[in-house]
């Protein structure tokens, strides 16, 4: 991935970010120890800028698509309300026994509820009215998935969805990849959405901000 940030800059936002607890430091190290592609862990700016969010937002009901080792799962689910509850899915099981593994090492077992399977099949089946969402998965798919849930999340909710810059190519006409074109349109299609306000943040690989109106 290229370095959106100078190297330096990068370095220095790190230094001024609050450190992770010592669970999410061990998730992180396990997770680059052990699993395919660890670099797809949220991380711990990413992962302070979710649980801000959800402080301040305070929810009763996140949905999280694409749970990965359960990084950002663990940091949006410490601002849920007392008997608030996160819904995550990920479609690749084997990845279930180091999610629980930490969510019950936080004492979240009971506030995070795992899904496993295609995103596109288990959110339409899916009862709840969200507070927030936060959409870090196939990017092929993201336009996708905003029109299924789009419609579950409540009035004045938010939706967060991760890697809207895809390493620059958004910039290059070139790229006609199924997962650059995805997020492409995905782009577009919020900013054209007349029911949601929305924001694009410089943060790690690009971070759309929407609240439905």
């Amino acid at each position: 991935m290229k370095d959106l940030v100078p190297h330096n800059l990068a370095e220095y936002t790190e230094a001024h970010t609050s450190p992770p607890s010592l669970l999410l430091q061990q998730l992180y190290r396990e997770t680059n120890l052990k699993i395919v592609r660890p670099r797809n862990i949220s991380g711990n700016l990413q992962g302070t800028f979710l649980r801000m969010l959800s402080y301040m937002i305070r929810p009763q009901k996140i949905l999280e698509v694409g749970t990965y080792t359960g990084y950002a799962a663990i940091c949006l689910a410490e601002g849920l309300q007392e008997k608030g509850m996160l819904h995550t899915i990920e479609i690749n099981e084997e990845l279930e026994d180091i999610q629980r593994k930490y969510f019950e090492a936080a004492g979240l077992q009971d506030k995070i509820h795992i899904h496993i399977g295609n995103a596109l099949e288990i959110i339409p089946t899916l009862k709840d009215e969200f507070d927030l969402v936060f959409i870090d998965a196939d990017k092929a798919n993201y336009p996708q998935y905003f029109e299924l849930i789009i419609g579950k999340v409540r009035n004045g909710g938010f939706i967060i969805v991760d890697n809207v810059l895809w390493n620059g190519k958004v910039l290059e006409d070139s790229a006609k990849d199924k997962y650059t074109m995805g997020v492409k349109t995905f782009n577009e299609l919020v900013q054209m959405d007349d029911r949601v306000e929305n924001v694009l943040l410089t943060v790690k690989d690009g971070m759309m901000l929407v609240r439905k109106r």
